[in-house]
């Protein structure tokens, strides 16, 4: 029988919300073993002189207790 924790995590990016979310995985992975999913919660974006500069998620990660 596997036991699963869910961590909460928030990261950001320039460029999209799909490079906040990855960075927020390889962040992680540097520290937790055995990551099994990311669920994105949230996303969303700072708005400057009507345009994006920065691109938000939080994210559910998923991963397996040893």
């Amino acid at each position: 029988m596997a036991v699963l924790k869910v961590i909460e995590l928030m990261a950001n990016s320039d460029k999209s919300w799909e490079d906040a979310a990855a960075n927020a995985v390889k962040k992680a992975s540097e520290t937790v073993k055995n990551i099994r999913s990311a669920y994105v919660q949230d996303q969303s974006v700072v708005v400057k002189d009507g345009k994006i500069t920065e691109y938000r998620v939080t994210l559910k990660v998923t991963f397996e207790v040893e």
